[in-house]
């Protein structure tokens, strides 16, 4: 109610809101007839970055997993990938990096791994094995059922790895002409989609070009004009 509140007073009353995404903006305008500033965030593109630590902490290489990289929260869906990944039969591990809060969310899926030894929990990760990780995988997986504009995909995205997310409208913008979609909260439909993603070459155009795009789109030089124009107005 607090939070509603908020956005209430924010629509009537602030001189500008910005907005990160498109859904964003729609949301204002058919809520509260208000018109936004679309800004979208910006990232410093990740460095690609051969393996070093991921290999002598978790025998990891080049293209033998698939990662996820975000909070370990429910919106996240990181349940929809270890289903998904338990169903596919793939043999490539699963990388789940970052801290688990100690929560009943992430006690259940500590509990849906315990019986496959081939999904790995990194614990957390600094930046230079979050490099390596983004760097290295052979998908990255954001499952999410909601987001905003979701930095960990662009990321990955600007360090060219081929992405795979939920099919909600602030993923499918980001992701653009690059990577692949499954029905949101499906994980049948993940299954799917992260063989058929596997069996397919990412070449090394198609992963230079992905950085290109991430580097036009999300860079801090675009992002900084933006406001600076917004303030200035």
């Amino acid at each position: 109610m607090y939070l509603k509140f908020g956005e209430k007073m924010a629509a009537k009353f602030a001189d500008e809101i910005i907005v990160l995404s498109e859904e964003m903006q729609k949301y204002f305008k058919d809520t509260y007839n208000r018109d936004t500033a679309l800004i979208k965030n910006a990232v410093v593109p990740i460095e690609k970055t051969p393996c070093d630590k991921i290999t002598k902490k978790f025998n990891l290489k080049k293209d033998d997993y698939i990662l996820f990289l975000a909070r370990v929260t429910p919106e996240k869906g990181l349940q929809y990938l270890v289903s998904a990944y338990k169903k596919s039969g793939i043999d490539k591990k699963l990388v789940i990096a970052g801290d688990l809060p100690d929560s009943e969310y992430c006690h259940e899926i500590k509990n849906m791994a315990k019986d496959c030894e081939n999904i790995i929990f990194t614990g957390f990760a600094d930046l230079d094995l979050v490099k390596e990780l983004y760097s290295n995988c052979a998908l990255y997986v954001l499952p999410s059922e909601t987001e905003g504009l979701a930095l960990t995909l662009i990321e990955a995205m600007s360090c060219g790895a081929q992405c795979v997310t939920s099919d909600i409208p602030e993923n499918t913008l980001v992701l653009g002409d690059f990577g692949k979609v499954f029905v949101s909260k499906d994980a049948n439909s993940l299954a799917f989609v992260l063989q058929e993603a596997l069996n397919e070459t990412w070449t090394f155009e198609k992963s230079n070009a992905q950085t290109e795009y991430i580097k036009n789109n999300y860079s801090y030089d675009r992002f900084c004009k933006e406001h600076e124009d917004l303030y200035q107005r």
